[in-house]
C-alpha cells in the first residue's frame, strides 16, 4: 500500500493509481470486517486527497469525476470483500454442520445394524422353541394351543425376515452387493414366488394370475442373475401388491421378452399411487401418505431397487389403466453362449 501511495503523490492527479488499492482491501477482507473498513476508508481518503495535494488547484473537472468514480469503486470493493468473507464463513459453518450430521447418521446406522444383528439371536431361539413345542417334545399339544403356536411362529418368522431385510439394506449400502451370477429363468422364479404366497393371497382374497404375452404360451425368460436375490424381488413386489389390494382384487404377473431385455410387470387393481409419490417409492424407509403405503417399513421396495440395480437392470412404478398400479423391472437377456455352456456361478460386486 505504501508503494501505491508513493505513485499517487509523485504523479499528476490525472494519473490515477487508486484502483491498485483494491488488492490491499481484498487481502484485508479475508481477515476481519474492521480491517476491511479501515483499509477502504484510508484508500478512498488518499485517492481523493491527491486532488489537492501536492498539486493544489491543478485538478480539472474530468480528474475530479474520475477520482470520484475510483472512490466509489473502492467502496464497492470493500463491501463485496466483506460480503465474500461473510459468505465464506457461512459455507465453512454449513460444511461443519453437514459433516457433523453425517457422522451422527453413520453412528445411528452402526447402532441400528448392531442392534438388528443382536436381535436375531433371541428371535432364532424363540423360533426353535416353538418348533420344539409343535413337535410335542414338551408333551402333547392341544389343537387350540397348536393354533396359537402357529400364529406365534408366523409372527416371529415375519420379524426375522424384517431383520434380515434391514441387515441386507445396510450391508449393501456400506459394502455393495455380492451376486452369484448364473443363468436364471424369470418365469420359473415368478411361479415359485406365486406358489409361496398363495396362502397370503388367499387370506386376503386376492387372485394371482399370469400373462405370458401375446402368444399366451409359457416360455422361459433367461437372464444372468443371482437366483436368491431375484427371488426376493418377486416376493417383495408381490407382497407389496397383495398388501395394498382390496378383497376380490386381482394381481397379474406379466412376463415379456423384448429385443434386448426380459421384462416383468406386477399389475394390481387397487387404488393406484398419487403422482407426487411415484418418484419416492423406492427410497429407503419411504412410506408416503396414501393407503398403498399404509403398511410395511419402506424397505422392501428399496431392497428390490438395490438388487435390480446391482444386476444392471431398471425398476420402476407407475399407475396403470383403468385403475391400479404397476411395478416392473427389466434385465438384459442372457447371452446364448452362457445358456449353452451353463457356467458355474461367478462373483460380481456392485454398489
Amino acid at each position: 500500500m505504501a508503494f501505491i501511495f508513493v505513485l499517487e503523490f509523485s504523479t499528476p492527479p490525472e494519473f490515477i493509481f487508486g484502483y491498485c488499492y483494491t488488492a490491499p482491501i481484498l487481502f484485508a477482507s479475508a481477515r476481519s470486517r474492521r480491517r476491511t473498513a479501515q483499509f477502504t476508508i484510508v484508500a478512498i481518503a488518499l485517492t481523493l486527497l491527491n486532488l489537492w495535494t501536492p498539486n493544489l488547484g491543478q485538478s480539472t473537472l474530468a480528474t475530479v469525476a474520475n477520482r470520484s468514480l475510483t472512490a466509489m469503486a473502492l467502496l464497492v470493493t470493500g463491501w463485496l470483500g466483506d460480503r465474500n468473507r461473510f459468505y465464506q464463513a457461512k459455507i465453512i459453518q454449513q460444511q461443519k454442520q453437514i459433516e457433523a450430521n453425517q457422522a451422527l447418521m453413520r453412528l445411528r446406522e452402526d447402532f441400528t445394524f448392531t442392534l438388528t444383528h443382536d436381535l436375531k439371536t433371541p428371535l432364532l431361539g424363540a423360533i426353535e422353541t416353538l418348533k420344539a413345542f409343535r413337535a410335542e417334545r414338551f408333551g402333547p399339544v392341544m389343537p387350540a394351543q397348536d393354533q396359537v403356536i402357529n400364529t406365534m411362529a408366523r409372527s416371529h418368522q415375519t420379524s426375522l425376515q424384517l431383520l434380515d431385510t434391514l441387515l441386507d439394506v445396510y450391508r449393501n449400502d456400506a459394502e455393495g452387493m455380492c451376486l452369484n451370477l448364473a443363468p436364471v429363468d424369470l418365469t420359473e422364479l415368478a411361479e415359485e414366488a406365486a406358489r409361496t404366497l398363495l396362502d397370503l393371497a388367499a387370506s386376503r382374497r386376492v387372485h394371482l394370475s399370469f400373462d405370458y404375452g401375446e402368444a399366451h404360451i409359457r416360455r422361459s425368460l433367461w437372464v444372468m442373475g443371482d437366483r436368491l436375490q431375484l427371488q426376493r424381488v418377486f416376493i417383495n413386489l408381490l407382497v407389496n401388491g397383495i398388501n395394498h389390494s382390496n378383497r376380490g382384487d386381482r394381481i397379474k404377473i406379466q412376463l415379456q421378452s423384448q429385443a434386448a431385455h426380459q421384462v416383468v410387470k406386477i399389475l394390481d387393481t387397487g387404488s393406484g399411487i398419487p403422482p407426487d409419490e411415484l418418484s419416492h417409492l423406492f427410497e429407503r424407509f419411504y412410506q408416503g401418505q396414501s393407503n398403498r403405503q399404509s403398511k410395511g417399513t419402506g424397505l422392501g421396495l428399496y431392497l428390490s431397487r438395490q438388487i435390480i440395480t446391482a444386476h444392471g437392470g431398471t425398476i420402476w412404478a407407475e399407475n396403470s389403466a383403468p385403475r391400479g398400479a404397476l411395478f416392473g423391472f427389466k434385465l438384459a437377456i442372457a447371452p446364448a453362449s452362457e445358456l449353452r455352456h451353463d457356467p458355474k456361478p461367478t462373483q460380481n460386486s456392485s454398489s
